[in-house]
């Protein structure tokens, strides 16, 4: 069971968030919010109410998509489509790309090369960028190595 309460210590910045977002604050949005910068895995928005729920009475399923979506689309997360299932998001709004483990499904942060970084074209506002790339994490890589010793 994820405690919730671990957003009395980080409750300042990520209402600070939701302040320069122009979004409201409840306990359902604070905990949401926390758990996606104390999980670093771009869960789901079903594991983010899995871990929840059970802290958190009222949280229902519905709460959790909306706020997600909201915290999304004004830019306050990150919302992203890495595998073609289910949506993952990630509080780190810094520009940065992302390495999925074609084994496990792992997803993890990878800097972005400083050209890639520069190369914006002038004519255009950019929104957003996703850089992905695919391949084998190096626990899948380990596991294959000694199953195949």
């Amino acid at each position: 069971m994820y405690d919730y309460k671990i957003i009395l210590n980080t409750t300042g910045s990520i209402k600070e968030i939701f302040v320069a977002h122009g979004i409201r604050h409840s306990v359902q949005r604070l905990a949401i919010m926390d758990y996606l910068f104390a999980n670093r895995t771009h869960p789901e928005a079903e594991e983010i109410f899995a871990a929840l729920a059970p802290s958190i009475p009222t949280l229902s399923r519905m709460t959790v998509y909306n706020t997600l979506h909201l915290l999304a689309d004004v830019g306050a997360i990150r919302s992203l489509d890495v595998d073609g299932k289910a949506r993952r998001f990630d509080a780190d709004t810094s520009p940065h790309g992302h390495f999925v483990c074609n084994t496990c499904g792992c997803v993890e942060d990878v800097p972005l090369p400083v050209d890639l970084l520069a190369c914006k074209p002038s004519e255009h506002e950019i929104k957003s960028v996703q850089v992905v790339y695919r391949g084998v994490c190096k626990n899948c890589l380990a596991a294959e190595t000694e199953h195949n010793l």
